[in-house]
């Protein structure tokens, strides 16, 4: 008796799980088997075993971190089931912005399509990048200040400071048409959701009075921070920076980051901020700049386009845009345009046009 005892207590083979279960107080259910992996046979494709919902977070993921158009497309063309799944909305609504960076060399109804298609469905980086194409390329400004709103009611930053500047510049309509308060205010929301242009343009609102009751300290400390943002972003895309050797943010430190950033070029604050190369377009404005360089798209000669290279903004009226106080020969949409192309290149090329004195001449 004492034997099959000790028998029945003794651990039986195969059933190391079970007692391992038991060790940690997992009761399993009896008369139930528990399933065994099988390996797929010859000629067997688990892929089309996957469900639709597991397909879809895959392609979700990658139009969200995708680095250009095609590699989206690339995945809906490797199989039927990618092609099937191509227009769910949670795939074209999470779509990146580099993932919607259409080039106006490739401009299509396709790519017109494909843009319609990712707004329908809730993509605001396609609600801006389109309006941009449809008001300022296109001509349709008031599909594209739609598109725009509807992207800056959900506080798209670029949106909001797109329809400033259309505010401050009286934009597809008459001189009479522009809105200072409301330039005003649309920048303070843009800066506010962290647009540093747009905290630039408040500052310099502020410092002139421009729609908005003069205060020149507030002004001053505005710039100062849209500068110091830029700093801290140029710093912050540097290799060693990314790597995670971060080094003690002394002055020294910073000095030394942005004399790397901006490619070994002059010292700090030229107008409160560090001399640091120009931010990343927007695939919005890269766009407006290759399509009116192309000859078939070109401005009217009384229209012009701003001076700010990454900006892409064309005039819709004549003298819409504001002129170098001193040259004259240069000329911005925005006044954040005019502080970013200053420090750029402006700074070394403006020259005061030369007044010949006609009675001096004549004598």
């Amino acid at each position: 008796m004492e034997a099959r005892q000790c028998l029945r207590n003794e651990p039986q083979i195969g059933c190391a799980g079970g007692n391992r279960r038991r060790r940690q107080g997992i009761d399993e259910p009896r008369g139930r088997k528990r399933p065994m992996l099988v390996a797929p046979s010859a000629g067997v494709d688990c892929f089309d075993a996957l469900p639709d919902d597991i397909l879809v977070f895959v392609l979700s993921k990658l139009s969200s971190s995708a680095d250009r158009p095609q590699d989206l497309f690339n995945a809906f063309l490797t199989c039927k089931r990618f092609w099937a799944l191509e227009n769910q909305p949670s795939v074209l609504a999470k779509a990146s912005r580099r993932c919607l960076a259409v080039r106006a060399k490739a401009w299509s109804e396709a790519a017109h399509g494909f843009l319609s298609r990712c707004v329908d469905c809730g993509n605001l980086e396609a609600c801006f990048i389109l309006g941009m194409i449809r008001f300022y390329a296109l001509g349709n400004r008031g599909s594209g200040a739609s598109l725009m709103a509807k992207a800056a009611i959900r506080s798209h930053p670029w949106a909001l400071y797109s329809l400033a500047i259309i505010q401050f510049n009286g934009s597809g309509g008459s001189k009479n048409a522009k809105d200072l308060r409301a330039g005003v205010a649309l920048s303070a929301r843009a800066a506010f959701c962290g647009h540093v242009d747009a905290l630039r343009e408040l500052g310099h609102c502020l410092q002139d009075g421009y729609g908005v009751r003069r205060n020149v300290n507030e002004g001053r400390r505005f710039l100062l921070q849209a500068n110091t943002r830029e700093l801290v972003s140029a710093i912050a895309s540097l290799p060693a920076w990314k790597n995670g050797q971060r080094r003690r943010m002394t002055a020294e430190g910073i000095a030394e980051a942005a004399a790397v950033a901006s490619g070994g070029g002059s010292a700090l604050l030229s107008d409160f901020g560090w001399n640091l190369p120009p931010p990343e377009p927007h695939p919005a404005n890269r766009f407006l700049v290759d399509w009116f360089e192309s000859a078939a798209t070109s401005l009217p000669e009384d229209l012009r386009l701003c001076s700010q290279r990454n900006c892409g903004r064309p005039e819709t009226r004549r003298h819409e845009f504001r002129r170098c106080s001193v040259c004259g020969v240069v000329s911005y949409c925005s006044r954040a345009c005019q502080a970013l192309d200053w420090r750029l290149s402006h700074k070394a090329e403006c020259v005061p046009p030369v007044i010949y004195d006609v009675a001096a001449a004549t004598d």
